[in-house]
């Protein structure tokens, strides 16, 4: 059914803040690398997550990865000499792929939301989109008569763009992401993907 979306009044704010508070719980009681399972710590056995992907650093991850392993290389040419960087190369590219790894995002939809997760920190509530403010999830870029979309990670092989439409605390926002299942993606949502 092309065109079909959500059409429903704004929740109150505090049922989208009880969705966001609800979303960092159950996101909280899960490992940052998903096929693991919850945390050993985690007191009460969490829901599992209804859509989870990871999301590779971006172009300043990459420059950020590249910058260490050259001034790691320089600084050891500079102060011990060729020998010293033949030394040092494989431990600078392994620094260098660190960063970028450690940059790696993941696109996590739970019960109650949708939030972009960097491992080892903390999802801020303030960062989550709750589900029930998501007004549609369109397959390809952000339709024209849409706010304009914020991009969340650029193209990789093997994923689609897909455009979510939400409400925001000043109106209507939207954002884009490349997903390996649109379709999965939407109905973890709870919105229909249209086309």
């Amino acid at each position: 059914m092309p065109g079909r979306q959500r059409d429903r009044a704004r929740p109150p704010r505090a049922a989208a803040d009880r969705a966001r508070r609800s979303h960092v719980e159950q996101v909280r009681g899960h490992r940052f690398i998903a096929g693991w399972g919850p945390k050993r710590s985690a007191t009460v056995v969490p829901a599992p997550l209804r859509y989870w992907q990871y999301r590779p650093g971006g172009p300043f991850a990459a420059g950020a990865a590249v910058l260490v392993v050259v001034l790691w290389l320089g600084l050891f040419g500079w102060l011990a000499g060729g020998a010293a960087v033949r030394e040092e190369l494989p431990l600078a590219l392994v620094a260098g792929v660190a960063v970028y790894v450690l940059n790696t995002r993941r696109v996590t939809v739970s019960d109650h939301g949708l939030s972009f997760d960097v491992a080892g920190s903390r999802t801020d509530p303030a960062d989550v989109v709750p589900s029930v403010l998501v007004q549609e999830v369109h397959a390809g870029p952000a339709p024209a008569d849409w706010p304009p979309a914020d991009r969340r990670g650029g193209w990789w092989p093997g994923r689609t763009r897909v455009a979510v439409r939400h409400l925001g605390d000043d109106g209507e926002r939207a954002l884009t992401v490349w997903l390996r299942d649109p379709a999965a993606f939407a109905d973890a949502l709870g919105v229909p993907l249209t086309r």
